[in-house]
């Protein structure tokens, strides 16, 4: 039965990789099909090392793979003994086609063997199925590949409690396996069958089923009545047989009897019924691949778990008991502290293990920064709450948008009946609403989501009695509140901590040296290209009696008006002298062009761009929009073709530093979904900071780069897909029945060199749990901009594909295995549906991560690769940048040799690419043991830095991870002493070379170069100021990685029983919480001096 299952696992699996459409949309993209045929093993799910090693017995198919990169297709399974993993056909003779369990070392995960990774079919194998027996004296490997992931997990899972055990292994499981659920769930059924009041045996069915439901919620109350009924008529049936008298007469009152009797679920139905709901067969295998071949985790097991895989600092037996203690179901498994089946699934689907990182709900960024230097969280025409020519008005969009975090809302504000202003789009035909209830809304909701201060950009078209009103209602209602002090002669605006509990007035604001009652300004009017392109569509064509849809429709896809002129001569009108001086820091004024804007402009002063305008300056000048933004505030609103209130892409103008992206807080999708991802990463305060790379005074980033960022280093993030849970029909599905066919697709947002996206496999008719095991893996070049997106769609759809989504800022992602809450289009969590998943991004602790970026990734063993620095055409500048032409390059193999060690250290513990140094140790420690269990390999941890002493004669394999192990020493060795230094002599370099900033332009004259040259010369001089400051700070970075790296071993060995005998050694995991990067040692000596 299993081998005819093990022939349906063939899989098709297409892996898309393109850049999503600019709106968010999935028209146009690839929709081939990939489907897996079972999305089981069989019908029975694995959940103990017995079902394991039963199904290898009865063997599976798996590809053997060759060092010539030959694929050989063979049926392997355990002999009847289960003393030798045999296979078949073979052309060697069957007492030669092999391997004795005794003489197995390693089962190795992965695609991680010489073989392996110098094969040429490597990219085709999928790294869940691949695995590896390691044997012999000479450490052999057998390198496999199964048709699925949940087949190799099954072999890996067997071998090694065969490799533990021996023979005897179903004799120890049979007499230990489930005992402490078994125990539980009998006390469980035991406390409701008392409370039963008839007294008769077993309990009703609604009992039962609100049992099962009170540990997996999700679960439909209809699938499990379905199936204890199915039982139920399965004893009936046999009651009937029983019954027979031989006569074919049955006693009918016993029948009856024992009809009434079946009405009931007995324990044994309850058990089996929870064991089917509620068994996760992946988070099993998980359980046994760290409770060393136990069904269960001791507090050493979790610790390991939290500290290797989690990437928690500080963990000790007494943090595991605490958590056992919270989650562990079993009164048996509390005592003891053990964590079964059960308390690993109740911890694993806890908050604790939510993919977002608790430390971002509050406010986590300095706030102390130039208001120029954040995102704000903005809101467009924020009144309306449908589309913008005929949708209602409300205050409603008010409420929700300040709720929601939103920093920046618009008040539009005309002359209305009985001198009182009214708010809305001017030409069209939403309904207005009072501005005095406009502006109580706002001061009631303003400071409710966050303190920082709140924006109101008011367009102004009242005349002066109206505004006069409009000035009473500001004063009135936000008093002291309202940010009034005039703006000093600072370079930058003052900051968000500065401004805490303020409101600040954008608009029009007549001269300083203005003192009548009111003067002549130029009016702003956003709303008038709508109205403009209304009447064109109707003068298009719109036929008399044409609806209200045709008229739209066309106004949103007429292209016969030419674009608008992006400096259209402005109306003039009168501007009320006391409205004006409530405007300070958020002056309105019109961008010209970036030349006029550095020369003229004021810190105070901001512009407003059209989305068409933004997005061709952002295509064309990328580098001077984002030196613009370095100093200025600058607002982008939606282009007026979005009468539907669509959404611009708010990352295509982020990446150029745009501070205020105006969404429409009311449309829901991809635009919203990144917006409201992005801002929740620093407790949803409605203020981002910037990267350092868009703030500092002289630094080069072209906001369009396809290419690795200058003085950023890379990061690679892997993201394995597991399984979901609970996934409903799409809520617009027109399809019948509730069934589902999963697929999963993996985003990533960001600059246009790091967008593309990953899917998985279907799996067909499985919403409830559906196992996807697929990794992916992406490189991110700018990490700080980055944002992760997860999305769940149905490949059987009818109508509505979008079962759910979740957006993350990459910066808030927590490290190992999480759970992803699903939510639905509009934002709104879907009730128990998630995602299972693991994250890894190299080089953050233990899958943890480091406050600070831009530690390394690996790169492909090839020529090294150092970053030039440009010559500017003025001599004395360029002679001073050659300087440190030889410290660049010395600061470059410092850093990269370090970090290749490390790499050939990791290929030889077996290990993934992603994994850090702890569990490279903790893997080593399963391997290193001789025959009669002594380990051949200990740590000496008394010195600095942790040596690795052979206690025997060692094996090739193992000599050659001794001495890579030394060879990483002396590297991380070099790192620590020589970094300071060349960091000092970089940044003086930095230092000298400055003082000549200020006068480059004279220097370029003096030297003959005129126009183009010029700007060249400056652009090359910030671009050698970014590669000096970001070399020295990846020179502190790796000096922060090798102290890292040095206590993962230290700590590991302590763990992993690696450890001579050595009085006074204790862990010495960093004091700080998860997340933040331990503080670099003031010693040179080493790490752990």
């Amino acid at each position: 039965m299993v081998r005819s299952h093990c022939d349906k696992l063939h899989q098709v699996s297409s892996i898309i990789c393109c850049q999503p459409y600019k709106d968010g949309s999935r028209a146009g993209r690839d929709r081939k099909k990939t489907v897996s045929f079972s999305s089981s093993l069989s019908e029975k799910k694995i959940s103990s090392a017995t079902d394991c090693i039963h199904s290898m017995v009865e063997g599976s198919e798996l590809k053997k793979i060759r060092p010539n990169s030959r694929v050989y297709q063979r049926y392997y399974l355990l002999d009847a003994g289960l003393q030798a993993l045999c296979w078949e056909p073979s052309k060697k003779e069957s007492d030669k086609a092999r391997i004795s369990l005794a003489s197995i070392r390693e089962v190795r995960t992965g695609r991680n063997t010489e073989t392996f990774r110098t094969s040429g079919v490597y990219e085709q194998i999928s790294e869940d199925c691949a695995f590896s027996i390691i044997y012999g004296d000479i450490y052999e490997n057998l390198d496999l590949v199964a048709n699925s992931a949940e087949v190799a997990n099954i072999w890996v899972t067997g071998l090694r409690y065969l490799m533990q055990y021996g023979k005897h292994a179903l004799d120890m499981l049979a007499s230990s396996q489930d005992s402490l659920r078994l125990g539980w769930l009998e006390q469980l059924f035991s406390s409701a069958s008392n409370r039963q009041e008839d007294g008769a045996e077993g309990v009703c069915l609604e009992s039962a089923v609100k049992l099962i439901q009170s540990v997996n919620p999700g679960v439909s109350s209809s699938k499990l009545e379905h199936r204890f009924k199915e039982l139920q008529r399965v004893r009936e049936r046999m009651c009937g047989l029983t019954l027979d008298n031989g006569s074919g007469v049955k006693d009918h009152n016993e029948v009856k009897r024992l009809m009434e009797k079946n009405e009931r679920v007995t324990k044994q139905d309850f058990i089996e019924v929870f064991h089917d709901f509620c068994t996760r067969p992946e988070i099993y295998f998980l359980l046994v691949q760290f409770s060393s071949n136990k069904e269960y985790l001791d507090t050493k097991d979790l610790m390991r778990f939290l500290e290797a895989e989690q990437g928690m600092a500080q963990v000790s037996e007494e943090t595991s008991l605490k958590l056992i203690q919270s989650h562990e179901p079993s009164e048996e498994g509390r005592q003891q502290g053990y964590l079964s089946l059960d308390g690993f699934t109740s911890y694993l689907t806890s908050a604790e293990c939510h993919l977002f990182d608790w430390e971002h709900k509050t406010v986590c960024q300095d706030m102390s920064q130039p208001l120029s230097h954040y995102y704000i969280n903005s809101s467009h025409n924020t009144y309306l709450i449908e589309d913008q020519f005929r949708g209602p008005s409300d205050i409603s969009g008010y409420i929700r948008a300040l709720k929601m975090g939103c920093r920046c809302v618009e008040v539009d504000v005309w002359d209305g009946p009985n001198e009182e202003p009214v708010v809305c789009t001017g030409h069209t035909l939403s309904p207005p609403l009072a501005l005095r209830c406009v502006i109580e809304a706002i001061g009631r909701f303003a400071f409710v989501a966050s303190e920082y201060p709140l924006i109101i950009c008011m367009e102004n078209h009242c005349t002066l009695p109206q505004q006069k009103a409009m000035w009473k209602h500001l004063i009135g209602i936000l008093g002291d509140r309202l940010y009034t002090n005039p703006p000093h002669g600072d370079s930058y605006l003052p900051s968000p901590h500065a401004l805490r509990h303020r409101i600040l007035l954008r608009g029009k604001k007549l001269g300083p040296s203005w003192d009548g009652e009111e003067g002549e300004v130029s009016e702003e009017d956003e709303g008038a290209e709508v109205c403009q392109r209304i009447k064109a569509a109707n003068s298009a064509g719109a036929t008399p009696g044409g609806n209200e849809k045709d008229v739209m429709q066309k106004s949103f896809t007429f292209t016969a008006i030419p674009q608008s002129n992006p400096h259209p001569p402005s109306k003039r009108f009168q501007l009320l002298k006391e409205l004006s001086d409530l405007v300070t820091l958020c002056r309105s004024v019109q961008f010209v062009d970036f030349q006029t804007s550095s020369k003229n402009q004021k810190p105070w002063e901001m512009c407003s761009f059209h989305e068409s305008l933004a997005v061709r300056l952002a295509g064309e000048s990328p580098g001077d929009f984002v030196n613009h933004n370095k100093h200025f505030l600058s607002r982008v609103y939606p282009s007026p073709m979005r009468i539907d209130s669509s959404n611009m892409n708010p990352q295509d103008l982020w990446k150029c530093g745009c501070q205020i992206v105006s969404m429409n807080f009311q449309t829901a999708g991809l635009m919203m979904d990144l917006n409201t991802a992005w801002f929740r990463q620093n407790g949803n305060c409605g203020y981002v900071l910037r990267p350092a790379i868009m703030r500092q005074e002289v630094s080069y980033f072209s906001a369009d780069t396809r290419d690795t960022v200058p003085g950023v280093s890379p990061q690679l993030l892997h993201v394995k897909v597991i399984s979901g849970q609970n996934l409903p029909k799409p809520r617009g599905s027109e399809a019948k029945g509730d069934v589902v066919d999963p697929y999963v697709y993996v985003e990533i947002h960001g600059i246009p060199a790091d967008c593309t996206e990953r899917r998985t496999r279907t799996v067909t008719q499985n919403g409830d749990n559906p196992v996807f095991d697929e990794s992916f893996e992406f490189q991110i070049n700018l990490p700080e901009l980055a944002m992760v997106r997860f999305v769940v769609l149905d490949d059987d759809f009818i109508g509505d594909e979008f079962i759910g989504q979740y957006t993350i800022s990459l910066e808030c992602l927590q490290p190992g295995y999480r759970h992803v809450p699903l939510q639905s289009l509009t934002g709104e969590e879907l009730p128990h549906a998630k995602l299972f998943v693991h994250v890894a991004l190299t080089n953050r602790r233990g899958g943890g991560k480091p406050h600070k970026r831009g530690l390394s990734v690996r790169k492909a063993r090839k020529g090294r690769d150092y970053t030039a620095l440009r010559d500017l055409g003025i001599r004395a500048v360029d002679e001073i940048f050659k300087t440190a032409a030889p410290l660049l390059r010395e600061a470059t193999d410092l850093r990269e040799n370090m970090q290749n060690c490390v790499a050939v250290f990791r290929e030889l513990c077996g290990v993934s690419a992603v994994a850090n140094l702890m569990q490279c140790v903790l893997a080593l420690s399963s391997r290193v043991s001789a025959p009669d269990g002594t380990p051949l390999l200990l740590f000496d941890l008394r010195e600095h830095y942790p040596t690795l002493e052979p206690q025997g004669a060692l094996p090739d394999v193992l000599r050659r991870v001794v001495s890579t192990y030394e060879m990483m020493v002396q590297a991380s060795r070099a790192v620590m002493e020589l970094s300071d230094g060349l960091y000092e002599r970089i940044l003086h370099i930095q230092t000298t070379v400055m003082e000549f900033h200020e006068k480059l332009q004279s220097l370029a004259a003096k030297e003959g170069l005129r126009g183009r040259k010029v700007s060249r010369a400056l652009e090359s001089f910030s671009w050698n100021i970014t590669i000096l400051k970001g070399q020295a700070d990846l020179l502190k970075h790796a000096k922060a990685e090798v102290q890292e790296n040095m206590k993962q071993v230290h700590d590991a060995a302590l763990t992993g029983n690696l450890t001579k005998e050595c009085r006074g050694v204790t862990r010495v995991r960093s004091q700080t919480r998860r997340g933040q990067e331990d503080k670099p040692a003031t010693s040179s000596r080493g790490p752990l001096a």
